[in-house]
């Protein structure tokens, strides 16, 4: 049995000085270590883990296949320190999450405030839901 996990590299914080965001790159990584799927994704400011207002911290989480009323197809990441239903779910903009993470295709400034959003969230979500097996690891780190 194949055993895959989802790796997230945060890459930085924007604005630099007044962070209202953190972009990260997303690859699903397979036994073998090689990457089967990309894409990026968009996260809350770190602000010390604080619920609503914070990314969760970085670390190694066990996943698991989810269906919220909200948000449909999504995963719920297990044991967060000082945090509860902490999901993987659509969404476009930074305004979209209260702490959870939110995966897509591509990084543009779509509703033109200068931050970065994600592209195809919808689609992306469906697409890791499809590949990723019902329980695996999410690894969250910060990158080197």
């Amino acid at each position: 049995m194949i055993r895959m996990k989802l790796q997230i590299v945060r890459l930085y914080q924007t604005p630099i000085g007044n962070p209202k965001q953190t972009e990260s790159d997303w690859y699903v990584i397979d036994d073998n270590y090689r990457v089967i799927y990309e894409c990026v994704g968009l996260e809350l400011p770190w602000r010390e883990n604080e619920r609503r207002v914070s990314c969760i911290p970085d670390g190694t989480y066990k996943a698991i296949k989810h269906r919220s009323p909200k948000f449909g197809k999504s995963f719920w990441l297990q044991d967060v320190p000082n945090r509860s239903e902490i999901l993987i779910h659509l969404g476009n903009y930074n305004q979209d999450t209260l702490g959870c993470l939110l995966p897509g295709q591509k990084r543009i400034d779509i509703n033109k405030d200068g931050l970065m959003d994600v592209t195809s969230s919808g689609k992306t979500m469906v697409e890791l839901y499809d590949i990723l097996p019902n329980e695996f690891e999410v690894e969250i780190l910060w990158r080197p």
